[in-house]
């Protein structure tokens, strides 16, 4: 028996599957998912990076962007971060543009015109 307990013909049966994952892009007016196949251990940011989807978006730094699966962004609510979490069968690993203006600070804008507009 080996140091960890494992059966060695898993081991090798492993190292030989893949899982496919998408990596998704979305900037206004343009989108891309890039369908590929990696290895078990995978992290999310690997599988931006295997995508090669940089080729497509030169402007997003892939490198930095905040990441998600589903809409989670990771590294928040509990989640892994990107560098840690692996990915998993069938997962779609999100990239996230920043944001221009913080959502609040445009519903303050809208509430001051909405008030402004009553007064006149």
């Amino acid at each position: 028996m080996n140091k960890g307990g494992s059966d060695p013909s898993l081991a090798d049966k492993s190292a030989g599957e893949k899982l496919m994952v998408e990596v998704a892009c979305a900037l206004p007016g343009r989108q891309k998912i890039v369908k590929l196949a990696v290895s078990p251990g995978t992290t999310a940011r690997q599988a931006v990076r295997l995508s090669n989807i940089a080729a497509a978006f030169p402007e997003v730094d892939v490198d930095s962007a905040p990441l998600g699966i589903f809409g989670q962004v990771l590294g928040s609510k509990g989640l892994p971060s990107a560098e840690q979490y692996e990915v998993q069968p069938m997962d779609r690993v999100e990239i996230y543009r920043p944001l221009k203006i913080d959502p609040k600070e445009v519903r303050k804008q809208r509430a001051a015109r909405v008030r402004q507009s009553r007064s006149i």
